[in-house]
């Protein structure tokens, strides 16, 4: 590029953890270009998460752009005045405004299609082949920008520029004085393969009621499941499931000591915020810890040994005992 850009646009619009691994891309830019002003688009409900992050200037979402119609969309990408989009997760549609936006800049992935007709710069890299964890494989989208080494996961992990928003009455509520403050968030909601309701509640039970405290976290929908099966009456068992938005439980994460949980939002929060982070993950590729781990400086990703990787991530997952998980909660 001629000179550096005043104004970059990334755009994101999936899940909470891809967003998680995609704001070490933000510090980064801000680094390199520290003038820069950062507009980040996302999907609505990942605006919370976006807002704890420093290096982000203003939040866009998806949804107000197609509520607008296409040549709203465009018009509202016009008036950003952005030199660069960066198109971290391909969508066809963003693509096609930023272009008849007039963005100087656009940068995407070269196996992408539609990027042939809507990028001016493609970057050729596969993410399923891949040995790079996801956080870097974002930054290969920086090179035409001249950023092209990689940074390893803790120069990363220190990038996000992330901070949890200040715990309102409810969530102090919910957190106990005296004892370690342990979330365990058990489902996913289908993004990522589970360990098991039975498994979370053999952890409970090894959880002392003096030394612990334990705060279930899940959707309305998710609660519903998990009621059935855990032993929520136990002293030490708080349940949270339905009751917290997302900035409320981005919050009691950050005011926790530790979180546990299957590749979700949640853990990549917790990694984020500096506390601990124990993800239970299978090794079969592409949902390795390798490519998907926590990044932080207290996270941690748990796998079974002894597993054939190509076998079945349930039977992978599954495998990691309460016990394991325990040991890392001793700390």
């Amino acid at each position: 590029m001629p000179k550096a850009p005043e104004h970059i646009l990334l755009s994101r619009t999936d899940s909470i953890g891809d967003v998680m691994l995609t704001l070490p891309l933000a510090g980064l830019l801000k680094e390199r270009f520290p003038g820069a002003r950062i507009t980040f688009l996302g999907r609505r409900y990942t605006a919370p998460v976006l807002r704890c992050c420093a290096h982000v200037d203003q939040v866009l979402t998806l949804e107000e752009l197609e509520a607008q119609g296409d040549a709203g969309a465009v018009r509202t990408l016009r008036e950003l005045n952005a030199q660069v989009v960066v198109h971290v997760f391909p969508q066809r549609q963003v693509a096609g405004w930023c272009k008849k936006a007039g963005i100087p800049t656009r940068i995407g992935t070269s196996h992408r299609w539609w990027h042939w007709t809507t990028c001016d710069q493609r970057v050729a890299f596969s993410r399923r082949k891949s040995d790079l964890h996801e956080a870097q494989l974002n930054v290969k989208l920086l090179a035409p920008l001249g950023i092209t080494g990689i940074p390893d996961r803790q120069a990363l992990a220190s990038l996000a520029g992330f901070t949890p928003p200040v715990a309102d009455e409810r969530v102090r509520a919910l957190v106990r004085p005296g004892v370690r403050n342990i979330i365990l968030h058990p489902l996913s909601k289908g993004s990522a393969v589970e360990w098991g309701l039975d498994h979370f509640a053999a952890l409970i039970e090894r959880l002392d009621p003096a030394r612990y405290h334990v705060i279930v976290t899940g959707t309305t929908a998710e609660a519903e499941r998990y009621r059935k099966e855990l032993p929520l009456q136990l002293p030490q068992v708080s349940d949270a499931g339905g009751s917290l938005d997302l900035t409320q439980l981005i919050a009691l994460i950050g005011a926790s000591d530790a979180l546990v949980a299957a590749s979700t939002g949640p853990l990549h929060i917790a990694a984020a915020c500096g506390i601990r982070a124990v993800g239970l993950y299978s090794p079969k590729r592409p949902i390795h810890p390798g490519r998907w781990a926590p990044i932080g400086t207290d996270a941690h990703a748990l796998v079974a040994e002894g597993l054939d990787p190509d076998g079945d991530p349930v039977v992978h997952i599954r495998a990691i005992s309460p016990d394991a998980v325990m040991h890392l909660l001793q700390w």
